[in-house]
């Protein structure tokens, strides 16, 4: 399976859990039940994967936690605020430059429309 057909299932099951629940549940709420939704779909997903750092020919074990890895390809990084900004996004870039994953999304559930707090990030070409 590609990252962008891996992208449609996690834009489709964000989207029909958000109809559902709607804006304003913290985001380890979303972070649960999108879990439990790819997982249904038949995805491998891993939930606060800790991702090490290298640095100065140092391995720091825990460099940060991606909130959700899809099929060991794609990243999501959720939120729950009040508008997305630049930091949020450039955060999720350097996640997936460490990892060396080609595309990451960055989801707001605090939308009146899911789609409108979805970003697409992509390291390099895909």
């Amino acid at each position: 399976m590609t990252e962008n057909e891996i992208g449609t299932i996690i834009i489709e099951t964000s989207i029909n859990i958000h109809k559902e629940l709607g804006p304003g549940l913290l985001e380890s709420v979303y972070e649960t039940i999108l879990y439990h939704g790819l997982a249904e779909r038949g995805l491998k997903v891993q939930k606060q994967v800790s991702i090490p750092i290298k640095f100065n020919n140092i391995e720091f074990e825990e460099g940060f936690r991606a909130d959700l890895i899809i099929e060991n390809k794609v990243i999501i990084e959720l939120k729950s605020v009040e508008r997305i900004i630049n930091v949020h996004k450039k955060q999720l870039l350097t996640y997936l430059k460490l990892s060396n994953l080609k595309l990451g999304y960055l989801i707001n559930f605090n939308e009146a429309l899911l789609i409108n707090g979805v970003t697409r990030i992509i390291n390099g070409k895909l």
